[in-house]
């Protein structure tokens, strides 16, 4: 799964040809190229430092094995362009509720585009179902920006380490969720999250389950995105990113926290 995501790339000059003479200049960008294929990824300026996904990896997997780390999730969308890896920590347990635990989860993003940043976030993940399905919950992040004078690999390795301690505090913030009563109100702002094609899923889930809390109405959520929904659309994880957020905002407002009898 995770050699899909280490294709080898490589950058080449963009160059231009100067009117009247039989030679060419440097433009001052550079394309970068899948080796494998031969595919534009992208042209970026020549201050775009080039950090490949092999070499976060590298950078990460020794890491991630000391605290047995195990990867459920690797990516490339756009035909490389992005990438998302995701592990999660099975020997840690983060208790929400009666029968209900998490487990600290790290997600790594990297692009080739432009687009992203190097990102680490932090969060947790969720098991949906009996075949091992899992969805995460993302908490927080540190970027690194692909620029010639800010990119330093040496301290991706130290933003890991302070990811994983975060996710092992998190348990207040989901105990929120869990003990605020869902103001119906909430559902509605929910379904406008998800695109339409998502409505009737939505619905058979809404009538299928009594919704209580607001953990009730991120379960809702994750479970659409993680069952219904193609992981390998850019706009998939966008919207996943987005989902813990809103429903913790969403339960702060609700009824100024009213606790569940």
């Amino acid at each position: 799964m995770i050699e899909s995501t280490l294709f080898p790339v490589k950058e080449v000059p963009v160059m231009y040809d100067i009117a009247g003479k039989d030679k060419s200049q440097p433009a001052g960008y550079k394309l970068i190229v899948r080796e494998d294929n031969n595919k534009i990824l992208s042209c970026m300026t020549n201050d775009y430092k080039v950090v490949t996904n092999k070499q976060i990896v590298d950078v990460a997997t020794p890491i991630l094995a000391k605290h047995k780390a195990v990867l459920k999730e690797a990516v490339s969308l756009a035909d490389g362009q992005k990438t998302v890896w995701k592990w999660v920590i099975p020997d840690k347990k983060i208790k929400i509720a009666k029968n209900d635990e998490l487990n600290p989860e790290i997600i790594i993003k990297n692009s080739y585009d432009g687009s992203l940043q190097v990102n680490i976030l932090a969060g947790a993940f969720r098991l949906v179902c009996s075949n091992g399905l899992v969805i995460g919950v993302t908490i927080g992040k540190k970027s690194f920006k692909h620029n010639v004078n800010n990119i330093n690999l040496d301290n991706i390795d130290e933003q890991i380490e302070k990811t994983i301690e975060r996710t092992y505090n998190l348990a207040d913030s989901f105990e929120m969720l869990s003990d605020t009563k869902l103001n119906e109100n909430h559902i509605i702002k929910l379904i406008e999250l998800f695109p339409t094609q998502m409505s009737e899923f939505l619905v058979q889930y809404l009538i299928s389950k009594k919704l209580k809390t607001y953990w009730d109405l991120l379960n809702c959520a994750t479970y659409i995105s993680s069952h219904k929904m193609k992981r390998t659309y850019q706009s998939t994880h966008n919207l996943e990113s987005t989902l813990f957020t809103n429903v913790s905002k969403w339960a702060k407002s609700a009824s100024k926290n009213v606790v569940l009898n």
